[in-house]
């Protein structure tokens, strides 16, 4: 969801709300509505007011739940991809309002979820949109949980390239694409450049194409002349040493 204003960025998240109760439109039939509930249900759409949209995951957690008899998950990925925009476009304050009484409808203040997992690269301390939200576990790229766990290992990309008949390829293959580190495990290799150059038998920096830059730009662009040195330095090959502060 990447709209280049407030109203846009709400009706698409009022898209995505009412999919989802398109989906499970069968509720209606099922006996356990209420008729009140059923009103709510049927109110749901992509020009709902701020109130019914907040409170639409909330809702379709109770019903579910009702209907399986047993709490629901919730998955939600690159929570953080609307908060860019919003930042780089200049509707940040109003998108994290009607984010934060999302989240802690959805999330915090929900009985009927059993657990849910969110991702996206924004550390989530620094976030105003989960100051109501005290109970999360954040994992991050320095941390040991999961740490094999957000790319290829290079055991298992050898074992690839071995399948593929391709094994004279593994220097060149660890050159251009090895080189994160989760935690204490080096040398995970990005899926996606993986799997593209298994398909394809070419080299190319297949993951540059995958998102937009806006937002590091933008935050380049207003950072002082430290920063921009140091992406000189990178640029030219150099590295930079810098502290990691997760609590900011």
């Amino acid at each position: 969801m990447k709209e280049p204003n407030y109203e846009m960025e709400k009706r698409r998240i009022c898209q995505v709300l009412t999919d989802i109760y398109n989906k499970n439109q069968f509720l209606l039939d099922s006996g356990l509505l209420t008729e009140e509930e059923r009103r709510y249900f049927k109110s749901i759409s992509t020009d709902m007011d701020e109130i019914n949209a907040t409170m639409a995951l909330h809702k379709m957690s109770d019903f579910l739940s009702r209907y399986y008899k047993k709490k629901v998950i919730i998955l939600l990925d690159e929570y953080d991809t609307p908060m860019q925009e919003a930042y780089v476009d200049g509707y940040w304050e109003e998108l994290v309002s009607f984010t934060r009484s999302l989240f802690n409808a959805s999330f915090k203040t929900n009985p009927f979820m059993e657990r849910a997992l969110m991702t996206g690269i924004t550390r989530v301390s620094r976030e105003s949109v989960f100051s109501d939200l005290n109970n999360l576990v954040v994992i991050t790229t320095t941390s040991e949980a999961y740490a094999d766990s957000f790319g290829f290992t290079e055991a298992e990309v050898f074992e690839a390239l071995k399948e593929y008949g391709l094994e004279a390829k593994k220097q060149d293959l660890k050159k251009w694409y090895d080189g994160f580190t989760f935690g204490k495990i080096r040398d995970i290799y990005n899926p996606w450049s993986i799997l593209n150059y298994l398909k394809t038998g070419r080299f190319s920096p297949y993951w540059a194409n995958t998102s937009s830059n806006r937002f590091i730009g933008s935050l380049i662009r207003e950072s002082g002349r430290k920063l921009k040195m140091q992406f000189e330095d990178l640029l030219n090959g150099r590295e930079i040493r810098t502290t990691l502060d997760e609590q900011k």
